[in-house]
């Protein structure tokens, strides 16, 4: 699948040449490994713009897995598995 880049640096991508009509104007064609490195730092961006809050909710175990943790690990297991991403996460 070819990717092109526009002006702006933001990564498009067309599934059939015959849609290369309705890629942005001014995009170019550009390889593989160049739109790897434009989504990874795109990536890195998202990531950097989100809070202590926001990334440990995104990690957290689910609550259906949390319940699952304490019923076969018991509490001390519990506590462990939250400690760890709240470790990762440290408040401000």
């Amino acid at each position: 699948m070819p990717h092109y880049k526009d002006q702006e640096n933001k990564l498009h991508w067309i599934d059939l040449e015959e849609y290369e009509s309705f890629l942005p104007s001014g995009c170019v064609q550009i390889t593989d490994e160049e739109a790897q490195s434009i989504k990874g730092a795109e990536q890195a961006a998202v990531e950097a713009a989100l809070t202590y809050a926001q990334k440990r909710a995104a990690e957290y175990p689910s609550f259906a897995d949390q319940f699952d943790l304490l019923y076969h690990g018991g509490m001390d297991a519990w506590k462990e598995a939250i400690d760890t991403v709240k470790n990762k996460y440290p408040k401000g």
